[in-house]
């Protein structure tokens, strides 16, 4: 109960973060280069593609998963089926039917069962949100320990957000960033205080969805459908019947998306900052990756020692300084590149002083928010800054060759 307590104040402070969010988010979008936005947004994506299912978790699934890997929405979105019937539906139904034939000859996937089928109906019944508002702030009592994670928490959300906003915009459909930063933060702290402890976001994927033909009554209507199946209970009947790896390759298809718009809606000449935004969420990744093995093995990186993995190529003090706060360090990175490439060298050490700042604080490659984090990484920062300012003065370089329609001009 305490736990859940912490949960519910952890998104109400979470919730604040993302409402005050909504009025710098405007200019953050305003000032950041579309490929750092969206070259982060893209490495976020690549925690979902190997950690999920849906990735190398499928692979894991055997030669029916192989089979369930195969989800069409990609490749075949323009088929019409018979009756207009969505392709994700018969992607999924297929994915189930091929499931459930090879449990019966003993080569499925998961834990799908008869008996489980049948416990699943125990959970019908109408139940609806009550109000928890004495639980949330029951939970006050950990603020200090709360605030730790909160707000980190709620600045990467603020900063993915923005990401996916950008991402809507470069697939032609253009938000008010305030408004929509404004209620993710109201919704989040609405559903706090009927007792959710998850924060809301604004979801990944939408030039995805719409590609599939998802338009505003697609979120409508998907909000409608979670209400019912919860208040009925009906969650668990499908987590029985319903694979994962039948529904989760969706994920893959959205990542392609992402992935490609990150190159395809940004100028050619910035490509590099790309990549290189994607660099702090793949030294993540690396890290949970060796964190879960050693733990698995009833050990960690601190025992086994730094110096040890160094030696057979595991780097882990780099991957954990890099991959700190990587949504937010895939930015500034990306902005810095970006800039350079443009030769405004300016803005490029604007945003390394602002690297430095987010360094020392912590709030980037470190591993909690506090003061003087990691020195010297935020000293190589300046020391960018200063380089990058001595350039923007004194330097002489020859004007950008910008990309216009397919031709280039000079900037």
């Amino acid at each position: 109960m305490q736990a859940w307590e912490a949960g519910l104040t952890w998104v109400f402070v979470q919730s604040f973060v993302l409402m005050a969010g909504g009025f710098i988010g405007p200019y953050i979008r305003r000032i950041t280069p579309r490929a750092a936005l969206l070259g982060s947004l893209r490495g976020h994506f690549h925690h979902v593609h190997f950690n999920e299912p849906s990735g190398a978790g499928v692979f894991d699934a055997g030669h029916w998963g192989g089979v369930l890997r195969g989800d069409p929405r990609q490749l075949v979105r323009r088929v019409k089926y018979f009756g207009g019937v969505p392709g994700g539906l018969v992607a999924i139904a297929v994915g189930t039917l091929i499931a459930w034939v090879s449990t019966m000859f003993g080569l499925g996937y998961g834990d799908l069962t008869v008996a489980k089928l049948g416990a699943s109906v125990a959970n019908f019944g109408f139940s609806i949100p009550i109000p928890a508002v004495d639980h949330v702030f029951g939970g006050f009592k950990f603020l200090g320990v709360i605030l730790v994670t909160a707000i980190p928490f709620g600045i990467y959300d603020l900063i993915e957000a923005l990401d996916n906003v950008e991402s809507a915009s470069a697939a032609g459909d253009s938000f008010p960033t305030t408004r929509v930063l404004t209620a993710d933060g109201v919704i989040s702290l609405i559903g706090c205080l009927l007792g959710n402890p998850f924060i809301n976001a604004v979801y990944i994927g939408h030039p995805g969805w719409k590609a599939m033909g998802g338009r505003m009554g697609y979120s409508a209507v998907t909000g409608i459908i979670v209400l019912v199946l919860t208040w009925f209970g009906i969650i668990a009947l499908m987590m029985a019947v319903i694979p994962v790896v039948a529904i989760l390759p969706i994920l893959l298809y959205i990542g392609m998306l992402i992935g490609s718009q990150a190159f395809q809606e940004s100028p050619h000449r910035h490509a590099p900052a790309i990549v290189l935004a994607l660099l702090p969420q793949i030294a993540a990744w690396g890290k949970v990756q060796i964190d879960n093995a050693l733990g698995a093995a009833g050990t960690s990186a601190a025992a086994v020692g730094h110096a040890k993995l160094a030696q057979v190529g595991v780097l882990y003090q780099g991957l954990e300084t890099l991959g700190g706060g990587a949504t937010l360090a895939g930015i500034i990175l990306g902005a810095i590149t970006v800039f350079i490439i443009d030769r405004e060298f300016d803005k490029a050490a604007a945003f390394a002083l602002a690297g430095t700042i987010f360094t020392f604080f912590g709030f980037i490659h470190g591993e909690a928010i506090g003061i003087g984090s990691m020195p010297t990484v935020a000293v190589a920062y300046l020391g960018v800054a200063g380089i990058l300012y001595f350039l923007s003065k004194y330097a002489e370089f020859h004007p950008v060759v910008a990309e216009v329609h397919g031709a280039q001009e000079a900037d």
